[in-house]
């Protein structure tokens, strides 16, 4: 029978885990800091007690805040995408605080519409934002960081949105991260950054503090994008023998502008920097008081908390095409009524409009957890059950104006709204939680985790202008989902190198108030500037199947591979409306199954002062059951009732997910004080948005068709990093160089209709290939002053 670990040493190597720089891809070593040789896994989103990596039944990955630091990662978001298994990005915004980031296939986006399959969670509150479950990643400071879990899979135990991954960040705190350190960098795109941070402890070893802060500003690489980023956070912890409690605060106030996708014709013409219609801005602040604490009643049980505050606030301005346009006569008549209101007819003269929207979501709740590191049947057990309550009040304000594209393809408002546009809705969630896990060790071999969680969850959406929910124009509503998630899972360690394991797990996501309000088939509405009446969504669950191994080949060799299944039942997408597959103008919809199964591999290891990481990541993201989406654009479209649609059938890809990704990271010390490294990424080609049913041909010679092929071309991408320390004078100068051969790539695309025509608005809807590119060769230098000791309560060994 094992000797069960004392709180003192479980909390220190939870605490090590999270603080110590060190990573690499799922391993032994990688995933934790040793402590005595125990690599310890937080297992559930509150901090607590954890489980050796070996007993783990999934391919965890574990980031070290350091690491974010030492490649000059922006966010983690580009951390993520240049060094994770399974991890690819669509930069639908070009903006580089506002990528979607994509694991095993599913999304986490700042945009709303998009199909939102990972949960994010911040000191065990989750940060998925209550209006759409979007990720905004600005939000989070990369410099207050202390480390990343990355859990593939739709683990019950992480609760709503666990669809295909959880990723869980613990930033620091005064005690594992003390002294100070202040830094800047500049260069391409006029970019400036500063940053800065310091934790200590006081004289009597009882308080701890930390505070960090981040200041943003770029002219952006695409044209008229400019981004000003500020970030602040703080943490103010206490502790004695038996208990913990930490205080922060994180809060931001950024303000950004992302142009998007282009015309393939105008990237031809006029260069990768070139935007098809301005502004597109978003406007983010936020504010978020979090209270966690532990305590342990006695050796082997131990309570774990959270309490929370969060108020975050989103504004949006986008300038675009007015799809009601109609040309009818030449582009300087249709003008003028435009400015005299068109006679009524605003919306056929108009050929521009200014959306705007407004979205204010409030959010607290509070999360508790039992541990229990006690034998059961003679045997070592952990037994972890908790439940948590959350509740959001979200107000949404949309409205949008008729406007007339300008010359540089702006929007001049003539003061005319769009009455049809205007939206009001107020929202209400709810959402109750129950679950408990227990992993149980047979022998020093088998290992047996079994996982549950219940969910409840009640949404209410009022309509201030039609409240009435009888009519069927109206946002009113009330909904509940609820649901029994299982999971079950086995790890075999015959030996110390060696791990296998398998897996099975369930996970849900309800729909949101705001998919709730764009339901209706009907009624289609315009993302994010409109909203329609809402007939019941189902809730998705999906179903994961997950089989693997890692191990050690040597002492500086580690190794792992997991294969995995996951299916989508009652998919929620955003379903394009009418005939041009416009992805802005539908509603959402569930489309029956999808799947992603594929597999993960990295190895890495350490050659004298060369070490290394290397990655490769298969995936097959297919429908799984028929449909057909509205899409006049694709060759194979047919008409079908009203629209023209194309049949999309069992086994097609979904799209701009990559097959293959392979990733390589090597660092090398040229001195103690000097390293240099890069990061080598290559990602396969994709289908677009409107090539769904992947049979689209190009040049077939209609040109209500798109004439360009429906595919998006692979690439490889090359990132320099290198870092020089004077000695122990605090002092480094550390730069980053970002695709040094200056490749021309994009991360996916779409069908749309193309307006611009030789750089100005034609008043003529042309079908073309719209494509999100990927940022230019670009390079920034930077100073760093590092300050106070960095002391540790406990020895720690990394080997």
């Amino acid at each position: 029978m094992h000797k069960t670990l004392q709180p003192k040493i479980i909390l220190a190597a939870i605490l090590a885990a999270y603080a110590m720089p060190h990573y690499a891809l799922a391993d032994g070593k990688a995933n934790a800091v040793t402590l005595d040789k125990i690599d310890v896994i937080g297992t559930t989103p509150l901090a607590g007690v954890g489980l050796p990596i070996e007993q783990v039944p999934s391919n965890v990955q574990v980031v070290k805040g350091e690491e974010l630091k030492e490649q000059g990662s922006l966010s983690i978001a580009d951390f993520m995408n240049n060094n994770l298994l399974g991890v690819s990005v669509n930069e639908t915004q070009n903006n580089p605080y506002q990528p979607d980031i994509l694991f095993r296939g599913f999304t986490a986006s700042p945009l709303l519409g998009t199909p939102q399959g990972l949960s994010v969670f911040q000191d065990g509150v989750r940060v998925n934002e209550p209006f759409g479950d979007a990720v905004n990643w600005d939000l989070i400071p990369v410099n207050a960081i202390a480390g990343i879990n990355l859990m593939p899979g739709s683990n019950p135990v992480f609760g709503l949105n666990t669809l295909g991954g959880s990723l869980s960040v613990t930033t620091k705190n005064g005690r594992t991260h003390q002294g100070g350190g202040v830094e800047t960098s500049f260069g391409s795109w006029s970019r400036k950054t500063v940053a800065a941070e310091f934790g200590g402890v006081s004289a009597d070893n009882s308080i701890d503090y930390f505070i960090a802060g981040n200041y943003f500003d770029e002219d952006g690489w695409r044209d008229h994008s400019p981004t000003e980023v500020k970030q602040i956070f703080g943490k103010l912890g206490w502790e004695n023998e038996t208990s913990r409690l930490e205080l922060s605060y994180t809060g931001a106030d950024n303000d950004m502008i992302g142009n998007g996708l282009v015309q393939k014709e105008l990237i031809e013409d006029f260069g990768r920097e070139t935007i098809n219609t301005k502004p597109d801005q978003t406007k983010n602040t936020l504010s978020f008081l979090n209270l966690n604490g532990n305590h342990w009643f006695n050796d082997d049980v131990q309570l774990t908390a959270n309490t929370y505050f969060r108020d975050s606030k989103r504004k949006t301005l986008n300038g675009d095409v007015n799809d009601g346009y109609q040309l009818g006569t030449d582009i300087a008549t249709n003008d003028a009524d435009c400015r005299a209101n068109a006679g009524g007819n605003a919306d056929e003269h108009c050929s521009g409009a200014l959306n705007r929207s407004r979205t204010d979501q409030t959010g607290y709740g509070i999360n508790a957890q039992l541990a229990f590191n006690q034998p059961l049947f003679e045997k070592q057990n952990q037994f972890i059950v908790g439940a948590g309550y959350d509740y959001s009040r979200i107000k949404f304000n949309q409205s949008s104006e008729f406007g007339i594209v300008n010359a540089s393809r702006g929007i001049d408002a003539v003061g005319h709204e769009d009455d049809e546009a205007e939206v009001n809705l107020r929202g209400k969630t709810q959402s109750y939680g129950v679950f408990a896990t227990d992993t149980l060790s047979l022998n020093d071999f088998w290992h047996v985790t079994l996982s549950g969680r219940y969910n409840h969850i009640k949404v209410k959406n009022s309509d201030k202008l039609t409240p009435d929910s009888s009519d069927p124009e109206s946002l009113s509503g009330n909904h509940s989902f609820n649901r029994f998630n299982p999971a079950v899972g086995v790890s075999f360690t015959p030996t110390k190198d060696l791990s296998v394991y398998g897996s099975y797990n369930e996970g849900m996501r309800a729909p949101t108030s705001m998919e709730l309000g764009c339901a209706n088939r009907d009624q289609p509405c315009k993302l994010p500037n409109a909203m329609a009446g809402d007939p019941p969504l189902k809730e998705v669950v999906s179903k994961t199947y997950e089989f693997g191994a890692r191990g050690n080949l040597s002492q500086d060799l580690k190794w792992s591979a997991a294969v995995y299944r996951t299916e989508n039942h009652d998919d929620i997408h955003f379903i394009a409306a009418g005939s041009t597959g416009n992805p802005s103008n539908g509603f959402f919809d569930n489309i029956g199954k999808t799947r992603r199964m594929g597999l993960d591999a990295g190895l890495s290891g350490a050659i004298g002062n060369l070490s290394w990481n290397a990655g490769y990541s298969y995936i097959k993201a297919t429908y799984e059951t028929d449909l057909e989406l509205a899409n006049a654009l694709n060759s194979t479209s047919v008409t079908s009732g009203p629209d023209d649609v194309i049949k999309v059938k069992k086994g097609d890809r979904l799209a701009n997910i990559p097959d293959h990704a392979l990733k390589l990271r090597l660092q090398y010390a040229v001195t103690p004080n000097w390293t240099v490294g890069t990061n080598i990424n290559t990602f396969s080609d994709v289908y677009v948005r409107g090539n769904e049913n992947n049979r689209h041909r190009a040049n077939d010679g209609d040109n209500n068709h798109v004439q360009d092929n429906g595919k998006i071309g692979g690439y490889t991408v090359v990132n320099l990093d290198t870092r020089y320390k004077f000695g122990s004078s605090g002092w480094q100068v550390f730069a980053k160089a970002i695709n040094i051969f200056d490749k021309e790539y994009a991360t996916g695309g779409q069908f749309g209709e193309n307006w611009i025509e030789n750089g100005a608005f034609s008043g003529e809807d042309e079908p073309s290939k719209f494509v999100m590119p990927g940022a230019p060769r670009a390079g920034w230098i930077g100073l760093r002053y590092e300050f106070g000791g960095k002391k540790s309560a406990v020895a720690y060994d990394n080997d």
